[in-house]
């Protein structure tokens, strides 16, 4: 008696490949081979929250941390210009002349902007209410990035006293 095709079943050997599993055929990957081919949106959403919130720390103190440098270049430009002033003084007794006799102004202070190099920060300017005495004063060049912001006008006189327009001295002079 013949059996009928369809109720006979012969079993593969287990070496050959079932559906899904490999074999050189089309065939569609297997549930768990798919799982391994990307990333689940909810592992997309974590990663772009921890990133957001990393930025939300990094970026103020990073911005922070750039207006604290410019402060620190206009400060270091401000006690150079007086230092120059300081020894034009020992020369000839004047803050406003020079031993030649020639007069100092702004255009001739050695550092007339802040940073020396790149973009002006802080325009640097000298004022000299009679000839032993004088006023350097770093102003934030408008639309810069210390424009409007605290610390923006920083000042020194020729007895050593430091300005800060109408902030704080100290916090704008010891940092």
């Amino acid at each position: 008696m013949m059996s009928h095709p369809s109720r006979c079943r012969r079993s593969l050997p287990s070496s050959a490949p079932r559906g899904g599993e490999g074999g050189s055929g089309p065939s569609t990957p297997s549930r768990r081979n798919r799982r391994k081919a990307g990333f689940t949106l909810v592992e997309l959403m974590i990663t772009v929250a921890i990133i957001g919130i990393l930025a939300a720390i990094a970026v103020p103190n990073y911005i922070q941390y750039t207006r604290r440098a410019h402060r620190a270049e206009a400060k270091t430009a401000l006690l150079n210009n007086a230092q120059f002033l300081e020894r034009n003084f020992t020369e000839t007794n004047l803050y406003n002349k020079n031993s030649a006799g020639a007069v100092i102004n702004t255009a001739s202070l050695p550092y007339q902007h802040s940073p020396v190099s790149g973009a002006a920060v802080y325009d640097i300017t000298v004022a000299f209410p009679n000839a032993t005495s004088y006023t350097l004063t770093a102003t934030a060049k408008a639309g810069g990035p210390m424009d409007g912001q605290t610390c923006s006008t920083l000042g020194v006189n020729n007895v050593g006293q430091r300005s800060a327009g109408s902030d704080d001295v100290a916090y704008c002079w010891q940092k």
